[in-house]
């Protein structure tokens, strides 16, 4: 049962293959980073289940908060319900993105979010990770926060809760 609690609250190591629950980063730390304040959003284009594409900077006039994460990863789940509640209460201030890291059939992903209610999340592919590589992304779920203008205002390395108020202080940095 302990090993299940830490699985849970820890991050998860960028791997091929999916992690059996051991096999999970026993780091409970998660990190807000500022460094890469005012970089601008990469030029990337996601696909999704049906091989529709979004370009990352069509999504400029509106904050945007861009969550990569993976079907296999037990902090990545265990934040999705927050994520789609985020999602739905701040529709009109704020885009949520979640990009899944998922290497196997891109199929999965949509019916993996819709069998657990996340129903105003969209099921975006990097299934090569290569959007996870640009950002330097080490674990999942690891979080990027742009303004309207596309440029970045904070990471978020590690799970969250997005419906606390230190969060919510930190989404309306942006406004």
């Amino acid at each position: 049962m302990a090993m299940l609690t830490i699985a849970a609250t820890s991050a998860c190591d960028r791997q091929a293959e999916p992690p059996r629950p051991e096999q999970t980063s026993g780091s409970e730390a998660s990190a807000l980073d500022r460094s890469h304040k005012g970089s601008g959003m990469p030029d990337f284009v996601l696909r999704d289940q049906t091989g529709k594409e979004l370009q990352l900077a069509s999504l400029k006039g509106k904050p945007l908060l861009i969550n990569l994460w993976a079907t296999w990863c037990a902090p990545c789940v265990a934040e999705l319900p927050a994520l789609d509640r985020l999602a739905g209460e701040r529709t009109d201030r704020l885009k949520v993105l979640t990009v899944s890291q998922d290497m196997q059939k891109l199929e999965t992903v949509a019916p993996f979010l819709k069998a657990r209610g996340a129903t105003r999340l969209e099921p975006w592919l990097d299934p090569e990770g290569e959007l996870s590589v640009q950002y330097g992304a080490q674990l999942l779920p690891t979080s990027i926060y742009y303004d309207a203008q596309g440029r970045e205002v904070w990471r978020f390395s590690g799970p969250r809760d997005w419906n606390d108020a230190e969060t919510a202080a930190l989404l309306d940095e942006v406004g």
